[in-house]
This record gives structure tokens, C-alpha cells and sequence, in this order.
């Protein structure tokens, strides 16, 4: 199965101060594309910790999708950080730098400064906003504004669809989690290519516990969620 990493970047995710709604929305995106999700990281403004794990996570799976960063204020260091990772210069693609000219005649140096990219990149169109994305090797980097990264990752999720979709099943119980733990574990050795979850929530009614299955093979999907209804049902 495919696998991507997201890093999530800027100083306000880490603090706490904006919520990391990227990460959960392209994690959703890519399950339907037959990606699984192996690493959902957020690093602050800084170009060493950029690089480091661009360096580190690239080559550990199949995409790296990288959030946030390319607009123009002194915070907005992920093109240089790219760079760095891959040991190469910036070089402005020029029909792009025109274009930015065209597009932001009140500023257009200010503007063509986003077409300074990592050598070797190839440039994403940006539907919504300014600052166009990259992909450099198996690297996507795209802006943090969630709209323009979502219009921007639209532009290239059919790239990145590999394999069957990973489907889920979801249902909620009224009980414990203790309770249905052991079914879920053998559920898990019956059908090892079936990821399971649960989570258990705790309103003024009573326990519930919400268990997830998901995989990209649908009849262990389909024998796997069928079999633990029952068992969980019969468990009561």
C-alpha cells in the first residue's frame, strides 16, 4: 500500500494557536486515493527543522506533503527550507515570475519573489490566492490557508491515487471499551490487513465506545465489520 507523510509547518501551529486542520483534511483526502497515512508532523518556522525532516521522512514514504509557509512575510521560509533540504539553490522560474508581475501590478516584486523555488522543482498552480506550491522528487509543498491547499491539492490528487481506496465502517455501541476490547483484538488477528480502532466517549448517559474499520481490501473489510456487529452485539 502507498504511503505519505504530512508535515504541517509555522510557528502557530506548534503553539497551539491555530488549530492543524490541514493535517486531518489531506489525511481524509488520500484514504479514498489508496494512501495510508504513516506520520502527521508539525514543525515551527525554522529552516534546520524543516530540513531535517524533509531529509529524514522523504525517503521513508511513497509522498511527503508539505503545508505552509510560502507567502511573503519574514516567517515565510519553506521554499528556502526545501532548498536546503535537497542541497540546492533557489532559481526563479521566469514565465512564472511574469505571471506573478502581471497578476500583482500594485507589488510585483514583492509577488515574484514566490517564483524563487528549489532547482529541479515543478510549480502547482495556486486557484485561489498568489503564492503558487511545488513538487520537488516525491516532495508536494503547498500553502497552510486551507482554502488555497485545498484548491491546490485538487490540482494534483490524481498523481498521487495508487491502488484500491481504503473504505471504512464505522458504528457506535453503548458500552465499554474494556468490554469489547478482546473482540476487537481477535478481530485484528483474523484479518490482519484491517486496521481497527475505537474510541471511547463518556456522555451523561452512559459510556460509548465508536469502533472504526478500515482497509483497502473490501471483502476483509466487509467480513471484519460484519463479524465484530455480531460479536459485539451478542457480547451486549
Amino acid at each position: 500500500m502507498a504511503t505519505a507523510s504530512i508535515l504541517t509547518i509555522g510557528n502557530e501551529l506548534v503553539s497551539g494557536d491555530v488549530p492543524n486542520s490541514n493535517g486531518s483534511w489531506l489525511a481524509q483526502r488520500l484514504a479514498p486515493l489508496g494512501v495510508s497515512v504513516r506520520l502527521m508532523a508539525a514543525v515551527p518556522d525554522d529552516i534546520d527543522a524543516i530540513a531535517e525532516f524533509v531529509r529524514r521522512e522523504a525517503p521513508l514514504a511513497d509522498f511527503l506533503l508539505v503545508t505552509g509557509g510560502l507567502g511573503g512575510t519574514l516567517d515565510d521560509i519553506t521554499r528556502e527550507a526545501i532548498a536546503h533540504a535537497f542541497g540546492v539553490a533557489q532559481e526563479e522560474v521566469p514565465e512564472l515570475a511574469a505571471d506573478l508581475r502581471r497578476r500583482f501590478a500594485h507589488d510585483p516584486e514583492y509577488a515574484a519573489a514566490w517564483a524563487r523555488l528549489p532547482a529541479g522543482s515543478r510549480p502547482l498552480a495556486n486557484p485561489l490566492g498568489g503564492a503558487p506550491g511545488f513538487a520537488l522528487e516525491n516532495v508536494y509543498v503547498m500553502p497552510g490557508l486551507p482554502s488555497e491547499m485545498e484548491a491546490m491539492f485538487d490540482t494534483i490528487a490524481e498523481e498521487l491515487r495508487r491502488g484500491e481506496p481504503i473504505a471504512s465502517w464505522r458504528r457506535t455501541y453503548r458500552t465499554r471499551e474494556s468490554t469489547i476490547a478482546p473482540l476487537l483484538v481477535e478481530a485484528g488477528e483474523r484479518w490482519p490487513n484491517v486496521l481497527i480502532g475505537s474510541y471511547p466517549t463518556f456522555p451523561v448517559d452512559g459510556p460509548r465506545v465508536e469502533v472504526v474499520v478500515k482497509s483497502s481490501d473490501a471483502e476483509a473489510l466487509a467480513a471484519a465489520s460484519a463479524w465484530l456487529a455480531s460479536a459485539i452485539e451478542d457480547r451486549g
